[in-house]
């Protein structure tokens, strides 16, 4: 599906790509509020390819990992919740970087000016 050109697959043609029928996927929409596919306006699901990203995370976990529902759902929680803290550190080193380039900057300045009156 990566790759195909299309931004929506329905739900049809995600239950065939994943070999799983679809209510399976439904289910998975109530066992995991991150997975939530947009509808149409005729009410159908439209799975776009991030949605069919974290759906091949989710069965990872659960048919390859192992793990249970409960454990797959936690498990991408504490994901997430890593992915906002390091979103926030690296907001954070930007903001000093900024800064340093800036105090870098200035110290270049001053030491033009004086180089430019000793000539």
């Amino acid at each position: 599906m990566e790759g195909s050109g299309k931004l929506y697959y329905g739900i049809k043609e995600v239950a065939e790509k994943f070999g799983i029928n679809a209510s399976k996927l439904r289910y998975y929409e109530k066992e995991f509020p991150t997975l939530q596919p947009k509808k149409n306006r005729s009410g159908d699901r439209v799975y776009t390819q991030a949605d069919i990203d974290h759906l091949t995370e989710i069965l990872d976990l659960i048919d390859r990992q192992k793990y249970t529902l409960p454990g797959a759902r936690e498990f991408l929680k504490a994901q997430h919740e890593r992915r906002q803290e390091n979103a926030r550190y690296i907001s954070k080193l930007k903001k000093i970087k900024s800064f340093l380039i800036q105090l870098r900057d200035g110290l270049d300045k001053p030491q033009e000016q004086v180089e430019h009156t000793e000539e």
